[in-house]
This record gives C-alpha cells, structure tokens and sequence, in this order.
C-alpha cells in the first residue's frame, strides 16, 4: 500500500519569483561564459568517441550504428556555424546544460517555489557531472535537456489537467530525449510509475491529453525507429549488447561501486540528501506530492543501472536521467528542513569543484602537476598519431588502403587527418570477428581489394599476431610511441600487409582461428 501524500505545497504564480530568475539565469550565464573560455582556450584533442560523433555528422541520418542522431545533428549545426575545430565540436553540450539548469529552476519553481528553483539550479548547474557533460561532444546532454523539457511539461500539466497541447509538448519532448539517447526510457518508466502511485497525477490526465502526448511521442521517434527496422536494429542490438549479460558475474561490489559513483556524478551533499529524504518518507510513510513525483524519476535510472551493475558492470554516467530530478529534490528537501548551511557547503564545494574543472581543462599542465594526467591521456596525442600514420603512408609507394584494427584510430585518422585523407589511400577497418561490431567496421570493412597491400597499423598492438597471419606476407615492422605526457606513451604497431586472406573465425567467440595465444 502507498504511502499517504502530504499536501503538495503552495505553488507560485507564473510571473512570481522574477528575482530567483534574474539569480538563477545570471549563474548559468557566467557558467556558460566560463565553459566557453575553457573550451576555446583548451588544447585538449576529440576523445575517439567524440570524432566519431563528427564524423557521423558528416552524412546526417535518423540513426547511427551505435547512438540516435541528435548528438551528429547538434555536432553539424555547431560545426556548420565555427567550423571543424575542437570547441565548436563540443559547443553544443554546453548549451544544452544550460538550457537544461534553466528547466530545472522553471521545475523547481513551479513545484516549490521560487527559492527552491534557485538553489535546485544552482545545484544542478554545478553538479560534477554536468561540469564534465558540458564541456564534451557526448549524449548525456542533451538527453538531460530533452529530459526537462518533459518533466517541466509533465510538472505543468499537473495544474492545468486534460490541456492535449501540454501533453503533446511532453510526448514531443520525450521523443526528442529518445533521439538523444536510449536511456530516455527512464524518464518514461518514471511517468508511468507516477501514474501507478499517484491518484492526483492521474486525474491530470484525460484519454485526449493521453492520446495527443502518445502520438507526439511516436512522430518524433518514428523516423529514428523506421532507421533501426532498416539497418538489421543496429543502434538497439548495440545498446543491449552493451548490457554484457554474458559476462555475469554477480558481484555486489560493482553494485556498490556504482552507487558510490553517483555521489560524484550528482554531488555528495545533494545525493546524500535525496537518500536521507526518500529514506524518511518512506519509514515516515509520509511524502509530499511533489516529492513522490520526483522520486518517480529518481529511483528507476538508479535502480536499474545498480541492478545491472550488479548483474554485470555499468559506468557512471548510465544513471544520468536521475540527476536533473534529484537536484531539485534535494534543493526541497534542504529548504524544508531549514538546512541553510548544508545548502551553502553544497553550492561551495560544487563550486570550488566546478572552477578545479575548468582549470585543468584549459591548462592539463595542472592536472599533470598534480598527478592526475591519467585521466586526460585519452584526449591526447591523437593528432600526431595521425601525423605519424599518414607519414608512414606517404613513404609507401603503391597502397591498396590503411587499414586499422581499433575504432580509436579508426576515427582519429578521419578527424585528425580530414585534410590530408583526401590524397592517401582508403582508410579501412580490419575486423577482428570477420563481421562488424561497430560503426567503423561497417562503414569500410577490409576486403580483397583493400588488402592487396595495405599500410596495417595495431592500436598498442593489439591483435596484432591475428592481422599479420591475414595476409600472406607481411614486412616493414614499425613500432611508433606517442608522447600523451610525462609518464604515459601511445603504442603503434605499423607494417605491410600484402595478399589479404581472411581465416575462418572461431563460431563462439568470433576471433580468428590460430595456435598464437591473444592479447587479454
């Protein structure tokens, strides 16, 4: 049985609290203007994954292999602006996240009351996590901005019941999260949830209101939807594929890992808070309206993703559906219990936090100084691998194509050597389990043609005994170290494959047959 509801509280008039607005809006602003100076001044290269975004948004399509299409279609509108730079590249997610802080103080406000939309957007706008997010080409962005959108339409709704219009703009919304990423699913879990939980939520709906929001929903997704029907489901296998069930492995401290990690995704003192919170009103069998709402959305990304963790692995950022809503939930439940102080140490430390961010992302040096360059290596060193790599190929009389056995490179090269590709020899992907596993693979999978004699090069030499034993001669060994910093280097395996013969693959795990033991 349900717990019984408080009353929800009071809420304000549309045009009531102008001066949290002018607060809340001039925070994001300058967060926004800090965001932009770090980006532009940072000489930090695209992630692989972030390449690949741009090169997806080179050929703008309803679907990807891997992802929906809204971060490739962000990408190319930035890019179509500024060009083909880093920053313009990344450009995007720092609008949607300040789009998304301000749907978060328009929630919050509409909810509680404008002094808990201020510091919900203040907490949401410095949350760890939404530091990171803004400041890279990925799709947490704008799921989290779409995310908004049809909560704050779904919130509004609870006012003004049955109105169809508001029920679309949430289907619509909802669509638009789905185009951003899969794990939109969550905030539809939550409605439905809301709906099962809550008489008053229920009654904000009429069959017309149901109906206009279900067939939103389904235009805005159908094209993306006719896409997967039409490329064999690839985005959706890749996205169950990522589940990785059959590795199991049953280990409650991946469980706790995860939740552990939430802490530094939405923030130490707010998540704390948000568990504190649930954890009375459900002992208390007491909950407010507004907070049970919240908590619909809050509890099934968190629950799911530490289920799957626990079943098998999961990154922190799976659950990130769950931090638009726990920020505003947790500015409620400071300002309810008066907690003046907690609200200021949160807001501080995000703070101090959000502003050691945006530091080293304009100067890793500091990172590098503290010790903490591990976590930078990836964003580095991409331009000059691809400068080595086109090097060796120049130096090559006769190539068929460069083929590489690692999406990372695979996409580097595309980005890093946009400008000079168009004069060298196809780039090509060799497959390690003769069929595509990515969006690289499928895109130009060596063949015959391409393998006659073609430039190989091994990612930190991986797999690098199985291409050679493809060919039926290979010469020219070449092995490149990429400087990242001062400890770490990028290892390149390069040399000549002519006479491509694919053996057979292994029927279960899909490598290539052979005596030779394999890299982990």
């Amino acid at each position: 049985m349900r717990p019984p509801l408080q009353p929800a509280p009071a809420r304000p008039g549309a045009l009531s609290g102008r001066r949290e607005l002018r607060l809340a809006a001039g925070l994001i602003l300058a967060l926004a203007a800090a965001r932009l100076m770090a980006l532009y001044a940072s000489p930090l290269e695209l992630y692989p994954d972030e390449a690949q975004y741009w090169a997806w948004s080179r050929v703008l399509s309803f679907g990807y292999f891997s992802k929906p299409p809204m971060i490739a279609w962000a990408i190319r509108a930035t890019t179509a602006i500024g060009g083909d730079a880093e920053a313009w590249v990344r450009l995007s997610s720092g609008v949607f996240q300040a789009g998304a802080a301000l749907l978060v103080f328009a929630i919050g406000r509409r909810l509680y009351g404008p002094a808990v939309g201020l510091a919900a957007a203040a907490l949401y706008a410095l949350a760890p996590g939404v530091q990171l997010s803004a400041l890279v080409a990925a799709t947490d962005a704008p799921l989290l901005f779409f995310i908004g959108c049809a909560l704050w339409a779904y919130v509004r709704l609870q006012d003004e019941r049955g109105r169809a219009p508001i029920a679309a703009l949430a289907g619509a919304a909802l669509g638009l999260a789905f185009l951003s990423k899969y794990a939109a699913v969550y905030a539809l879990l939550g409605a439905g949830l809301h709906l099962c939980l809550s008489a008053e939520g229920r009654r904000a709906w009429t069959p017309a209101s149901a109906l206009a929001a279900v067939v939103a929903l389904a235009a805005v997704m159908a094209p993306n939807v006719v896409w997967n029907l039409t490329h064999d489901l690839a985005t959706v296998r890749h996205t169950a594929d990522n589940a990785d069930w059959a590795g199991s492995r049953f280990n409650p401290l991946e469980a706790l890992a995860f939740i552990g990690s939430q802490f530094g995704v939405i923030g130490p003192i707010p998540f704390t808070v948000v568990i504190i919170g649930a954890g009375l009103g459900l002992a208390r069998r007491r909950l407010a309206e507004a907070d049970l709402l919240l908590l619909c959305f809050i509890v099934p990304p968190i629950a799911i993703v530490t289920a799957q963790a626990f079943i098998s692995r999961a990154n922190a950022n799976w659950a990130a559906a769950a931090c638009l809503p726990a920020t505003i939930l947790a500015a409620a439940l400071l300002m309810r219990w008066r907690a003046k102080g907690w609200l200021i140490a949160a807001v501080a430390t995000q703070t101090l936090a959000a502003i050691g961010f945006l530091a080293v992302v304009a100067h890793p040096v500091l990172a590098d100084r503290a010790g903490l360059s591990n976590g930078f290596k990836r964003a580095r060193g991409w331009e000059e691998t691809t400068t080595t790599i086109l090097d060796r190929a120049e130096r090559e009389p006769g190539l068929s194509s460069i083929a590489v056995n690692n999406r990372f490179l695979f996409y580097a090269l595309t980005y890093y050597g946009r400008d000079r590709l168009a004069a060298a020899p196809p780039l090509a992907s060799w497959l390690l389990a003769g069929e595509a596993r990515n969006q690289a693979e499928s895109a130009a999978p060596l063949d015959a043609t391409l393998g006659r004699h073609a430039l190989l090069v091994s990612y930190e030499g991986w797999w690098r005994p199985e291409m050679q034993a493809d060919f039926a001669r290979t010469e020219g060994m070449e092995i490149a170290k990429i400087g990242l910093d001062a400890r770490h280097r990028r290892r390149i395996d390069m040399f000549i494959g002519s006479g491509f013969q694919p053996r057979p693959r292994d029927p279960i795990t899909g490598r290539p047959i052979s005596g030779r033991p394999t890299p982990p």
